[in-house]
């Protein structure tokens, strides 16, 4: 089911903008490490778990980070944060163009191109490495968008940790190019397949900003 509009505002800490959907993992984290510095100078235990406990929680914010984005022009721009991992032609005409997101990269996506939303389809898998060949038959949220390019289809791929796919919107909902509309725990990857006739202008290996990368050449 898509997240809940009203989360976000409980989806933010000190000011940091942070992904909806994270709560689950970043507060108890959070938590965690604010108990036990607070009892670090009162018992041992409690210092000796400070440490990780705050590393951790600092881990957490950093991936979880959601920060505002200028979107750029361009008929299509990238969905997500991370490298261009394959460039592949469809039978159907269509080239598929896959970006492998490291647990480094910002994971929340966007839209490539303003439209609607025709269909949000979470299909089960496994949790192989997002990087190898396997994940194709991973657990993935398809997505497809009604768009001025005709249809268009991107699919987001759970990785071997992540094991949660929070879509922020659902079927028949109109969307803004650049617009968030989903969240990938952990590592992961991102497909989109460009109709027939759009030319690429990204190459195997060049890293990407979601929303502000453009993929295709007029």
């Amino acid at each position: 089911m898509p997240h809940s509009q009203t989360s976000a505002h409980r989806d933010r800490l000190s000011g940091v903008r942070i992904a909806r959907g994270a709560s689950p993992w970043l507060l108890p984290t959070v938590a965690t490490a604010a108990l036990s510095l607070a009892r670090a100078r009162r018992s041992r235990r409690a210092a000796a778990l400070a440490v990780p406990a705050t590393a951790l929680a600092a881990g957490m914010l950093w991936f979880f980070r959601d920060p505002e984005r200028e979107v750029a022009q361009g008929r299509v721009i990238s969905p997500a944060d991370g490298v261009v991992q394959s460039i592949m032609p469809w039978k159907d005409g269509r080239t598929r163009v896959a970006i492998f997101m490291s647990p480094l990269n910002v994971h929340v996506n966007r839209a490539p191109l303003a439209g609607t939303v025709t269909s949000v389809e979470h299909v089960p898998g496994g949790f192989v490495p997002a990087f190898n060949k396997e994940s194709e038959d991973n657990e993935r949220v398809v997505w497809h968008f009604d768009t001025e390019l005709g249809d268009i289809e991107m699919v987001q791929i759970a990785g071997a940790v992540a094991r949660r796919i929070v879509p922020y919107l659902a079927e028949g909902a109109k969307v803004e190019q650049g617009e968030r509309i989903g969240l990938i725990r952990f590592g992961s990857r991102v497909d989109i397949y460009l109709p027939e006739g759009v030319e690429v202008a990204v190459e195997v290996g060049q890293a990407t900003t979601a929303g502000v990368t453009r993929i295709d050449r007029d």
